[in-house]
C-alpha cells in the first residue's frame, strides 16, 4: 500500500510538472477585445516627454527642433519653465546668429562641425543658430528638422532676429 501511494504521488507530481512547464494559453478573444477597448476609451494623459519639451520660434516662425538629451538642454528647459525667454540674435560670420541667454548653462564643449539648422551653446551663456557651416568647440543643444538649408538662410541671413524659447505647453 505504501509503495502504491508513493507511486501515485510521483505520478501526480510528474503530471503537475508537465502541465506547468509549457507556455500559458493565450487569453480568450473577448478578453483581448475588452482590454483594447478600455485602453482606447481611457483619456490620454500627457507623457513626461510632452510636458518637458521646448518650443522655438525665430522671428515669429515656428521651428521644429530635435533637442539633445544633455545637461545643457535640461537647464534650458528649467530656464523657460515659468515663462518664455526671448533672445535677441545678431548676425556673426555670415553663417550664424548668436545671442545671450542671460544665464550660464552647464557645458560639455567638443570640437564640432556645424551645419544649417544646428543649435549650440557657445561659451556657456550664448545660443547660436546656424544657417551655414562652421567648426569650433560647442555644446550641442539641438537641430531644426523642418527647415532646409535654404530656408534657414532665408530665416537668418537678412539681419538680426528674435528667438523665443518656451515650455512645451505654452504658445510660441
Amino acid at each position: 500500500m505504501k509503495r502504491t501511494s508513493i507511486f501515485l504521488l510521483a505520478l501526480l507530481l510528474l503530471g503537475l510538472t508537465a502541465c506547468g512547464g509549457g507556455e500559458a494559453a493565450p487569453a480568450a478573444p473577448t478578453e483581448a477585445v475588452m482590454t483594447e477597448k478600455t485602453e482606447a476609451e481611457a483619456p490620454a494623459e500627457p507623457t513626461n516627454e510632452e510636458e518637458n519639451t521646448l518650443k522655438m520660434t525665430i522671428g515669429g516662425t515656428a521651428a521644429t527642433v530635435e533637442w539633445e538629451d544633455n545637461e545643457s538642454v535640461a537647464a534650458l528647459k528649467e530656464l523657460v519653465k515659468d515663462g518664455p525667454l526671448t533672445v535677441q540674435l545678431s548676425m556673426y560670420g555670415g553663417f550664424e546668429q548668436v545671442g545671450p541667454l542671460g544665464a550660464e548653462l552647464p557645458r560639455s564643449d567638443v570640437q564640432t562641425v556645424t551645419q544649417a539648422g544646428d543649435i549650440v551653446l557657445y561659451s556657456g551663456d550664448q545660443i547660436v543658430v546656424f544657417y551655414g557651416s562652421n567648426s569650433w568647440a560647442y555644446t550641442r543643444l539641438g537641430h531644426i528638422t523642418d527647415k532646409t538649408a535654404e530656408e534657414m538662410a532665408a530665416l537668418l541671413s537678412g539681419g538680426d532676429v528674435a528667438l523665443e524659447l518656451s515650455a512645451g505647453g505654452e504658445a510660441s
